[in-house]
């Protein structure tokens, strides 16, 4: 067996334990290896049972000297009991509805439990506790894997517990720690003073001490962290070498089209755009990310910026994630560059406006436009809406055998993505560290703010009569359902089964749905919008609400609800503590983009102290910078968009909230590269390079 054996030829490892492990995405016994505790149970408090007292959690080991099943037909429930026995007593051992165990014991077996010891009517029991059982031999010197330590707690799945786990994982890491080639530089390891690999593989599974167990996590943490800044900054370095098409600044075309607008720029707007328009005058590939909360006008930047490459008879390819929103697209940037005499063309899954992409100035789509099919002739500039991660890989592909230039070498277009989410500095650094950064922090002048409160269940009755009385006033409604109504076990299977996962976002819609057009809301008109409907549905929908034939629609979080709806002035979310803050205040940022006060009401089936405290930091805050630093710190990492398909394990998506391990692993990866650009001298750290590019989404 070694580390690249497939879990199906793991012993004692049948069918149906393959597939669980699966689910958790264990493949290989590598895979298994670095399926990392997330929390430990201290069961090494080992005490005779003469001190045996109720309060804290204790381990005893002794000989079971009787068990038997009692059956309470009052309480309907089977009592398994137990007596174990020590050299210094007796102790009564209770377990609730877990018949079975009493062919698990027989009389004479000896035994390690570890529970928290019950007083009831003056006697003392030991109740439901961890077993394992010890061999004759090995009363003494027994290594304890379930009991009488630091015992690992794993993150599980349906049929899957850790203690299964730690039954199939202990073995396997007892013969392969020694085994596991360490591609940390030895100099990296020594100058931040990390344990060997294989110490730290060991203490990170079974530690002999907390103090040890964080010294293995801070270990891998630094170590992924560290390759995921390495794969960066060589992504940045492999782009510098590159070779962009400069598209000179024309500043009195750029001041025509801003004196043009019928609003004024914001200064981060204006800085922004000239970040942007100087960063296309070099002849290498603007690399760039702006961002900006919704509403704060990235898209007349985007545009500006593609205005001034096709006055110099070069193409911009737009690419949005959905339909709907390339063309909310092309009619906000056809309208914002009429009278400038630029060609611009919408080419999407099922349709194609104006001439095809050899014949237009901005070419504005979805993920049809990186078709085969598709062929750019001068193409400059790729901007990205809401993708975050589009490689050299992916803008190769815009890059086709007909791009005619008078140049023998292949130009890599220039490349400009944009964000609504707010990203915060440590995410910067890392996922977004080959990315020039620019912010839009301010909101176009005379926005209200919007009003936002947290409804209690009581309350929600009345928040549905002021929701009535502002569509009576001629506003429109947006209700958001969570993505899952309660973690089930259904939840569990859909982390790992997309369709799954979308067939219980739609059920969470459409029982919303049938509650408001049916119960609360029989007198309005009501839409549905997800995922599943077919494109054309969803446009019919899109466009009944603009007319304003719809007056609350009700959606999915994960759909196109970016779509700008002016009369828009209630933003309604479901069960809004199953959402991260940066996604609440994206949600918000859908109303009060007109003049009408517009509401943020954020329903609740769990008002704990917890859940209060989160949902009233949007009340108290409407900077979308300030909350994503704070939603970083409540969930950590994955609930940005784009940062968990990256398939960075969870030990280091925590690890991300860390300022200073960020940096470090940054400075590290710097260092390394500036003696040995190419990793010549540390072939396993290359060799793991391949691996990660295998395995996170550059999309």
């Amino acid at each position: 067996m070694n580390l690249s054996t497939p879990v199906e030829e793991i012993p004692r490892v049948g069918p149906q334990y393959q597939k669980r492990l699966k689910r958790l995405g264990i493949k290989t016994v590598r895979d298994l290896l670095f399926h990392f505790p997330h929390r430990y149970d201290d069961f090494s408090n080992l005490i005779p049972i003469a001190k045996a007292e109720p309060g804290g959690t204790f381990c005893f080991q002794g000989e079971i000297l009787e068990v038997k099943n009692i059956y309470t037909f009052r309480r309907r429930m089977v009592l398994t009991q137990a007596t174990l026995g020590d050299e210094t007593g007796k102790l009564k051992v209770i377990w609730f509805n877990q018949p079975y165990l009493v062919n698990t014991f027989k009389k004479g077996d000896y035994v390690c439990l570890a529970g928290k010891i019950t007083k009831k009517n003056g006697s003392k029991y030991l109740s439901n506790p961890i077993y394992e059982k010890i061999p004759a031999d090995l009363r003494f010197n027994a290594e304890l894997t379930h009991t009488g330590r630091l015992v690992p707690v794993y993150p599980e799945t349906e049929g899957l517990s850790s203690k299964w786990l730690r039954f199939i994982t202990r073995p396997i890491l007892t013969t392969l720690k020694n085994q596991i080639p360490d591609s940390l530089p030895e100099k990296i390891r020594r100058k931040y003073n990390f344990l060997p690999l294989e110490t730290a593989i060991w203490q990170i599974h079974f530690p002999d001490s907390l103090k040890l167990a964080d010294e293995a996590k801070k270990r891998f943490a630094f170590e992924e962290l560290f390759e995921l800044s390495l794969f960066i900054l060589k992504e940045r370095m492999k782009l510098n070498k590159e070779k962009a098409v400069p598209v000179p600044l024309n500043l009195k075309l750029i001041k025509k089209f801003v004196e043009s607008l019928p609003f004024k720029l914001t200064d981060a707007q204006k800085k922004s755009a000239w970040q942007i328009l100087k960063d296309l005058e070099k002849p290498k590939p603007m690399n760039r990310l702006l961002e900006g909360d919704v509403g704060s006008g990235k898209t007349v930047v985007a545009a500006m910026a593609a205005l001034n490459v096709a006055k110099t008879n070069q193409q911009t390819a737009f690419m949005a994630p959905t339909e709907i929103l390339a063309k909310q697209h092309f009619k906000t940037i056809s309208g914002l560059l009429k009278g400038f005499n630029v060609k611009i063309g919408l080419l999407t899954g099922k349709e194609k406006v104006n001439p095809p992409a050899g014949g237009v100035d901005i070419l504005i789509g979805t993920h049809a436009l990186i078709q085969d099919k598709v062929k750019f002739e001068k193409l400059a500039l790729v901007i990205i809406d809401e993708q975050h991660r589009f490689g050299i890989e992916q803008r190769a592909k815009l890059i086709t055998n007909n791009y005619k230039l008078k140049t023998s070498q292949k130009m890599i277009p220039h490349f400009l993505s944009m964000t609504a989410t707010p990203i915060p500095r440590t995410l910067s650094l890392t996922i977004y560290g080959d990315l020039d950064l620019s912010v839009i922090n301010e909101l176009p002048k005379g926005r209200k703010k919007i009003i936002t409160k947290i409804i209690q269940p009581k309350d929600k009755n009345g928040t549905y009569e002021f929701i009535r009385q502002q569509v009576k006033e001629g506003r429109q409604v947006f209700v958001i359902c969570p993505r899952i109504e309660g973690r089930s076990t259904k939840y569990e299977e859909a982390k790992s089964d997309l369709r799954l996962l979308s067939w219980l976002e739609v059920k969470a819609v459409k029982d919303e749905y049938q509650k408001l057009s049916k119960e609360v809301f029989p007198d309005l008109k009501i839409g549905m919008l997800h995922g599943k409907m077919k494109t054309q549905e969803k446009e019919k929908i899109m466009k009944d609400f603009k007319a304003r034939e719809i007056d609350i629609l009700v959606s999915t979080s994960v759909v196109e609800v970016g779509v700008d709806i002016p009369n828009a002035a209630v933003m309604m979310i479901e069960g809004s503590e199953k959402f991260g803050l940066a996604q609440l205040h994206q949600f918000r940022g859908r109303v009060g983009r007109s003049d009408f006060q517009s509401f943020c009401f954020l329903f609740t089936d769990r008002p704990g102290i917890v859940t209060n405290r989160r949902l009233r930091a949007l009340i108290s805050c409407d900077d979308g910078f300030e909350l994503a630093e704070k939603d970083l710190a409540i969930r950590g990492p994955g609930d940005f968009s784009g940062v968990r398909q990256w398939g960075i394990p969870d030990l280091t998506m925590d690890s991300l909230k860390d300022t200073f391990l960020v940096q470090s692993t940054r400075n590290a990866a710097k260092e390394i590269l500036e003696d040995d650009p190419e990793l010549k001298k540390y072939p396993l750290l290359q060799e793991k390079l391949g691996e990660f590019r295998k395995r996170i989404h550059l999309e």
